[in-house]
């Protein structure tokens, strides 16, 4: 790089959480921050960078001379079937044995004299080790909290949970005796939600637990944070946005990302693709081919598992409402073994059905075929099914999908829940929601949704477009 002006460049090091549901929202940030003129450092696990260079090829991660990619151990043994690493070891290992790693990263990036000095580290919000690294170098650490702003307002309670003996539970006949369906109304911003609408890794009887611990002490450093920004909009969780402002570090709203990317025109920039998984994009195709609104988008992102019991179920659910749909079935998705769909479901629907190993889904959700979305509820399938305008059906399996899912059902009326899956009630659902009264109110809503959206991310003067600048002046540059 070597030009004076080019070393004067702010310098963020940006380190996402190691699951696509971290590194894709963080990479996108990232790519705004370049935009804005910052050289940027991404740093990944050294088992994603290795499906990374699988997934997109040995060159994709070149990039540009100011956009680079590093490198972190996360102390995991590398897993049997190519997927996400087990979350709870994840947390664990990271949290305990990646900050002497990070530590000489930074250290390696400021002797290299073909960079800008380090100025800046932006970390996801449960990858808060980063925060030592960088208040020893006295330079600003923004925490990219890559949930909904209710889901993280959930773990931010976490504490208070506790205090008040709410979690751990007392037994585990707690888990099925209706205990969850307590409802709390002292929860910051949030009027009223049950106790399975938390995050669950509150259900556990077990003081020790290492996601219970471990969300906890994360929301509790998050006090020492220079700022914290969350991938949401003003408009879809003002409540909740204005109450944290009396318990945190400044937070900045600052998406949807995807949309304040489109104003980005750099074509080098936007080669740069973070999907773990290698994509099919012939579904973009398959779908050009269908009528406006009539396809089911089914994906349960990149963590979920079920048994082979359940996915059958969803099958013939599928099967029996006769609808067209595009489902994304990952080769890790079946606990324990390959997902392997009936032969007689694959006949039978061969016509109107498309199986896919992963897609692009953001195109996807965009494409005007697709109707509906049979979705796990992750943040980034929901936002991005918020931008496509597209209603959905809800199954959350883990974390604050359960509180995504509350809201997209119960506040901005977007989501029908599924409570159990056989397969009459799947077909019920999907019929409902591609042709039900119902399923038109949704989709009203979402495209509304989608309409404030923009507003937010748009020039000149969107909410969350300013809050960006905003966040970049006040603490990024500020030092």
């Amino acid at each position: 790089m070597g030009s004076l002006e080019a070393i004067k460049k702010p310098h963020a090091v940006c380190v996402p959480f190691p699951a696509q549901g971290h590194i894709n929202p963080m990479l996108k940030l990232a790519k705004l921050l370049h935009f804005k003129g910052f050289h940027i450092t991404f740093v990944n696990t050294e088992y994603n960078h290795k499906r990374l260079l699988k997934a997109r090829g040995p060159d994709s991660l070149n990039g540009l001379s100011s956009f680079r990619f590093e490198t972190l151990a996360d102390g995991l043994p590398q897993p049997d079937i190519e997927g996400t690493q087990h979350v709870p070891s994840l947390c664990d290992y990271t949290k305990r044995t990646c900050l002497p790693h990070f530590r000489n990263l930074l250290s390696k990036l400021n002797d290299s004299p073909d960079v800008p000095s380090v100025s800046c580290v932006v970390s996801d919000g449960i990858m808060s080790f980063t925060l030592d690294a960088a208040q020893e170098l006295g330079v600003p650490n923004v925490l990219f909290w890559t949930t909904s702003a209710c889901g993280f307002m959930c773990y931010v309670q976490y504490q208070q949970l506790v205090e008040r003996d709410l979690t751990p539970l007392k037994d585990a006949s707690y888990l099925t005796n209706g205990y969850l369906e307590t409802s709390i109304d002292w929860i910051p911003g949030i009027k009223e939600i049950r106790l399975k609408d938390i995050p669950t890794f509150i259900r556990t009887t077990d003081p020790d637990d290492i996601m219970l611990n471990f969300a906890r002490g994360e929301c509790i450093r998050a006090q020492k944070a220079s700022a914290i920004i969350l991938n949401t909009f003003d408009a879809l969780e003002h409540d909740i946005l204005e109450a944290f402002s009396t318990i945190l570090p400044p937070v900045y709203s600052i998406g949807p990302l995807n949309f304040l990317l489109n104003e980005v025109k750099d074509k080098d920039l936007n080669a740069i693709g973070s999907n773990l998984w290698k994509e099919e994009p012939g579904c973009l195709e398959w779908l050009d081919t269908k009528e406006v609104n009539t396809v089911v988008y089914v994906n349960f992102g990149s963590v979920t598992v079920m048994t082979n019991d359940q996915l059958i179920e969803f099958a013939w659910g599928l099967a029996a409402s006769n609808k067209t749909f595009v489902w994304v079935i990952r080769p890790d998705l079946v606990i324990g073994e390959n997902a392997i769909l009936p032969k007689e479901f694959v006949a039978q629907t061969k016509n109107r059905g498309l199986l896919s190993s992963w897609c692009p889904q953001e195109q996807v959700l965009a494409h005007p075929a697709i109707g509906g979305f049979l979705t796990h509820n992750g943040w980034n399938s929901t936002l991005e099914s918020v931008c496509g305008g597209v209603p959905m059906i809800c199954w959350p399996f883990f974390a604050e999908q359960h509180t995504n899912c509350r809201f997209c059902c119960k506040e901005w009326g977007i989501g029908l829940e599924i409570e159990d899956i056989e397969r009459g009630k799947i077909e019920s659902l999907v019929r409902e929601l591609m042709d039900g009264e119902k399923g038109k109110e949704m989709k009203k809503k979402a495209l509304e949704w989608k309409r404030l959206a923009k507003v937010a991310a748009s020039s000149p003067s969107g909410y969350s477009l300013v809050q960006f600048e905003k966040m970049i002046r006040e603490v990024l540059i500020a030092f």
